[in-house]
C-alpha cells in the first residue's frame, strides 16, 4: 500500500507529538518532545500549512512528518523531517515534496536556487543512504549538552565589580535582548537576521517566562550580553540562547550568566539543565560549557541540499 500524504493542521499536533516522541525513544532513549513545541512549529508565521507541511500515514498510523519554513526571505529554507525506521518510502515522498516546495519558495523570494537545511540526530531513524543519494550532505554538527543540578548547591553567583546582571522585566528590556541577540549571533553559522516581532515568535515569547531571561552589563560598555532560559520543557530546564557581543568577550560574562541560570533552575526544583551548541563555534562556547560541567547528551547534524 502506498503511503497517504496530506497537509498537517493544528489539530494534528498531538499525533505529531506522539510520532516525534516515538522517534526520540529510538534515537536518544527517552521522549523529549512537548506538545506546545509542536504547536508552536505549526503556528510559524512564515508557514502555509496547506503547502508547507506533510503527514504520511500507512493505514491509520502516522509514520512520517515534514515541515518547511522560510526565515531568510532569500535562498535559505529550513526543514524538519521525521520518519519511523521501517517506513522510509513515506519519508522519501515527503523529501521529494519538500525539495520541490523549497525551490518554489526560494524563487518566489527572487533567488535562483534553494539551499535547504535539515537537522537530524547523528544516528537518526532516517535512512542516511537515501539522503545522500538525493544529494544531501552534512555541513555542521551540534551537541545537545546537559548538566545535573543539585538543589541547595547551586548558589547564584556574585557579579564582579563593575558588572551587573538584571532580569528582563520590561518591553524595553525585551527589545534590548533582541538587539543583543542579533549582534552577538551575527557571525554564527546559519544565522538569519530577524526583526523584533518575528524574533518574538522564534523565541516563543507567548510561553516564555521572562524572569528567566537576563541581561548582563558593564560600567564601561553598558548592556553586552543576555541569556534566554525556559522552564516549559518536561524533560529538563533549557537554555535556549546565550550571547555576548564581540567587544565584551573574554571577561567571563558568559559563565556568569550560565551560573545564574543553573541557580534559578535548581531553586525551581529542576534536576537537569540542557542546551545546544555548535561544535565548530569559534567564540569558545563549547569550552565554556565544559568548564561549567556540561556533557554531551546527543549529537545533531545539519544536512544541506542545493536545489535549482
Amino acid at each position: 500500500m502506498s503511503p497517504l500524504l496530506r497537509p498537517a493542521a493544528l489539530t494534528d499536533a498531538p499525533v505529531v507529538t506522539d510520532l516525534l516522541n516515538e522517534i526520540d525513544r529510538i534515537e536518544i532513549g527517552r521522549a523529549e518532545t512537548d506538545l506546545h513545541t509542536v504547536e508552536a512549529d505549526l503556528k510559524h508565521p512564515e508557514l502555509d500549512l496547506e503547502r508547507d507541511s506533510w503527514l504520511a500515514f500507512e493505514g491509520q498510523r502516522l509514520v512520517a512528518y515534514g515541515l518547511l519554513w522560510d526565515d531568510s526571505q532569500g535562498e535559505r529554507i529550513d526543514a524538519d523531517h521525521y520518519v519511523l525506521p521501517d517506513h522510509q518510502r513515506a519519508g522519501e515522498l515527503i523529501l521529494e515534496a519538500m525539495e520541490a516546495r523549497a525551490l518554489e519558495k526560494a524563487r518566489a523570494n527572487g533567488a535562483e536556487r534553494a539551499v535547504v537545511h535539515l537537522h537530524l540526530n547523528a544516528e537518526p531513524t532516517t535512512d542516511l543512504a537515501l539522503l545522500r543519494g538525493r544529494g544531501w550532505s552534512v555541513v555542521r554538527r551540534y551537541h545537545v549538552l546537559q548538566r545535573a543540578l543539585r538543589s541547595g548547591e547551586e548558589p547564584a553567583p556574585q557579579p564582579p565589580a563593575g558588572v551587573r546582571v538584571r532580569a528582563c522585566g520590561s518591553e524595553a528590556d525585551r527589545e534590548r535582548v533582541h538587539a543583543l541577540y542579533q549582534s552577538s549571533f551575527a557571525e554564527h553559522f546559519d544565522f538569519q537576521p530577524r526583526e523584533y516581532r518575528p524574533w518574538l515568535h522564534d523565541v516563543g515569547a507567548d510561553l516564555l517566562d521572562w524572569s528567566l531571561v537576563w541581561i548582563v552589563g558593564t560600567e564601561d560598555l553598558g548592556d553586552v550580553g543576555f541569556l534566554i532560559a525556559r522552564d516549559d520543557r518536561e524533560a529538563m530546564g533549557w537554555i535556549r540562547s546565550i550571547g555576548v557581543v564581540r567587544e565584551a568577550r573574554g571577561r567571563q560574562l558568559g559563565g556568569l550568566l550560565l551560573r545564574h541560570a543553573f541557580a534559578a533552575f535548581a531553586a525551581r526544583g529542576r534536576d537537569t539543565v540542557g542546551l545546544g551548541v555548535d561544535t565548530s563555534n569559534a567564540t569558545g562556547a563549547p569550552e565554556l560549557y565544559a568548564r561549567n560541567g556540561m556533557t554531551v547528551h546527543y549529537a545533531v547534524d545539519t544536512w544541506e541540499i542545493v536545489v535549482s
